[in-house]
């Protein structure tokens, strides 16, 4: 697909992608933790703005996220604002399990969306061979035998021009 996913596609997309491929955790989950984390996760960016996974995360970018995540969950009841929170922080930290294999999963949609598109977004933002392959190593710390499968996938893509080694 020749254009840039949506975030409704994206929510949908990762959710599910974390469900199918859940037995495939490098450690044990509890995939209601991963499914919230990853509906969360992205929730600052109402206020500081959209960003693909390529950007440069800066101290103004995380604030800013931060600030929005800070706001919205103030709007909920206490105890669930304070579930959603530490849920945030955890998924932010990539310390936990639960974490590794969300941050991991949330790598997959854009990286399926690029494969099956000509390299749509990676083209569009001149995206490097490089920095795809470093930044979509973190897959390998939620799950080794997911990050092997989509390495060679990329290695394939790669090899038949989907992307110019030269970006």
């Amino acid at each position: 697909m020749e254009r840039f996913e949506n975030s409704a596609e994206y929510s949908w997309h990762v959710c599910m992608s974390a469900l199918m491929l859940k037995d495939y955790a490098n450690e044990a989950i509890n995939i209601d933790r991963v499914i919230k984390m990853l509906l969360i996760h992205d929730i600052g960016e109402i206020d500081a703005g959209d960003t693909i996974i390529y950007s440069s995360e800066t101290a103004e970018l995380k604030s800013a996220e931060a600030a929005g995540v800070a706001r919205l969950f103030a709007m909920l009841p206490e105890g669930m604002s304070a579930e959603f929170l530490a849920l945030w922080n955890e998924f932010e930290a990539g310390e936990t399990p639960d974490a590794r294999y969300a941050k991991a999963i949330d790598c997959v949609p854009p990286l399926l969306h690029n494969l099956h598109g000509n390299g749509h977004s990676w083209r569009a933002h001149d995206i490097s061979q490089e920095k795809i392959l470093g930044l979509n190593a973190r897959i390998g710390l939620g799950s080794t035998e997911l990050w092997h499968v989509i390495r060679k996938q990329l290695e394939e893509a790669f090899e038949q021009g989907i992307l110019n080694k030269a970006l």
